[in-house]
């Protein structure tokens, strides 16, 4: 295994993370921030509990997945992105370095900036609910499995798009609107049964339930249904970008 390549890719994803510090962190936790100010100061006056959990502590572990999942994509997928615009990536490709190499590389540091947004998010959250974390290896695990997920799946979105406005595409137009309709500010179990058995088909509200779990012992889905699917969507993933090198989909001429 190539430690040195993957060293010399994975720092400089870190190193463009501190030179857009604005971007990439002060400003997500401003806008989570806000949400709180928003969703836990003002609806939560009315909205005092959801399954003996104030509402502003409850909404908690749906903010910050939120978050986790677009900044995953966005980071992974600008990260492979920027070499297919700029042409480099036929040196890296060309490079004594496997693809199992560079999918760590990217990801893991994409991953990391993700988990690192994700603290601070937590961090700041003290200073505005009373938070406990029940279950807090569970909590890191589903934690660090989502952000490799999603990082896993902007890697991807990074190697099929051909332009800046697609980066954006799946983020805005798929990945947000499922999860604030993925229970990030309600239980499913508040809706009509009908819209209930709808919510499940979104993939979303795994992730969000299992995670809300490791810190108030609640969840809308079976614990181990989160897990399984989780553990599934990153398969997924692993088989897509395994398809991508073998075949060279957008990576070769």
């Amino acid at each position: 295994m190539n430690i040195h390549a993957m060293r010399a890719i994975y720092f400089f994803e870190m190193a463009r993370t501190w030179r857009t510090m604005m971007q990439s962190i002060i400003a997500p936790v401003i806008s989570t921030s806000l949400y709180f100010v928003v969703f836990g100061a003002a609806i939560g006056h009315r909205i005092t509990e959801v399954s003996g959990v104030s509402y502003g502590a409850f909404i908690v572990p749906g903010l910050i997945m939120l978050s986790l999942l677009t900044q995953s994509i966005s980071n992974a997928s600008f990260g492979i992105y920027f070499p297919k615009f700029s042409g480099t990536i036929y040196e890296l490709l060309s490079a004594p370095i496997s693809y199992m190499e560079i999918t760590i590389s990217y990801v893991g540091a994409a991953a990391t900036k993700s988990i690192i947004l994700a603290a601070i998010i937590l961090l700041t959250a003290t200073f505005f609910v009373p938070l406990r974390i029940d279950h807090p290896v569970w909590m890191l695990f589903f934690l660090v499995m989502t952000s490799l997920t999603f990082s896993l799946f902007g890697f991807i979105i990074g190697i099929w798009a051909d332009g800046f406005e697609k980066l954006q595409i799946v983020p805005l137009l798929i990945v947000t609107p499922l999860t604030f309709l993925g229970g990030s500010f309600y239980s499913i179990d508040m809706l009509p049964p009908f819209w209930q058995t709808v919510t499940l088909f979104n993939p979303v509200v795994y992730l969000i339930s299992g995670f809300r779990w490791s810190f108030y012992s609640i969840a809308d889905v079976n614990i181990y249904v989160s897990l399984g699917m989780t553990l599934f969507f990153l398969a997924l993933c692993l088989v897509l970008i395994a398809w991508i090198f073998r075949t060279g989909y957008r990576l070769k001429p």
